[in-house]
This record gives C-alpha cells, sequence and structure tokens, in this order.
C-alpha cells in the first residue's frame, strides 16, 4: 500500500503553519494539492482580487513544481469562489492566461461564503510524472 509523503515547498507560506496542515500530499503515483489562496508570505490575503487569484495559481504551481510536476499534469480542479456571479469574469481571465488551451482538466467551481479571509481558493488533483 502506499504511503502519504508530505510535500513542503521551499518557499511555504505561514498559512500551513498556523492551520496545521500539508501543502499537497503525494500517495502513489497522484498528488492531492491543499486548497491554495492568494496569500501573501506572511499568511494575510492579497487585497486586490485579480492578484489574489493569480497569486494562488502562482502559490499552486509552487506546490507542483515542488512535487515534479506541472499544470499539465493537473487532472482535476476544484475552485471555491465567496461571490461568483461577480468573481467569475476575473477568475476565467487568470485561469485561461495559466492554464491555457484544451485539453482541460476537470472543474468543479463551488461558491461559498466563507474562505478563512480570502475571496478564492483552488485545490487540484494531479498524476506525478514517473520520473519525479
Amino acid at each position: 500500500m502506499a504511503q502519504r509523503e508530505a510535500i513542503v515547498p521551499e518557499s511555504r507560506h505561514a498559512l500551513y503553519e498556523n492551520h496545521r496542515y500539508s501543502a499537497a500530499i503525494r500517495s502513489g503515483d497522484l498528488l492531492f494539492v491543499s486548497g491554495q489562496v492568494g496569500s501573501r508570505a506572511d499568511g494575510s490575503p492579497e487585497p486586490v482580487f485579480e492578484k489574489q487569484v493569480q497569486l494562488a495559481f502562482e502559490n499552486l504551481m509552487t506546490v507542483l513544481k515542488t512535487a515534479g510536476c506541472t499544470l499539465d499534469d493537473v487532472v482535476d480542479v476544484t475552485t471555491f469562489h465567496t461571490d461568483p456571479a461577480n468573481q467569475f469574469e476575473t477568475i476565467m481571465a487568470v485561469r485561461d492566461k495559466v492554464i491555457g488551451g484544451p485539453p482541460y482538466p476537470n472543474w468543479t467551481a463551488v461558491g461559498v461564503t466563507w474562505l478563512a479571509g480570502f475571496d478564492f481558493e483552488i485545490k487540484v488533483v494531479a498524476r506525478i510524472p514517473e520520473a519525479a
């Protein structure tokens, strides 16, 4: 049976310690990335929404890189939004710049009322390449 292995980016932000969770867990050839938010190094939210979304994707890419993955390895995405109707256009613009064109990963978008002070969160499952 595969053992879980914590993935810890070198530039880990304060939220991992403050809320006691791993950035990601590797289990076999799968990587389960915890929800990434637009947090600064000290764990505080980026106040400008578009920059918060961009920073969440940057934090995600840092975790993926630490595990030997890229966005091309992502097979499933879940995003959480505090105001989906008003945020969706901004999120899609950032997402399109970062993820690019097809084939797209699975994606589920969920409207929520609370994200610990943030307005956007993204979590993913990726398949780890054999070389990693």
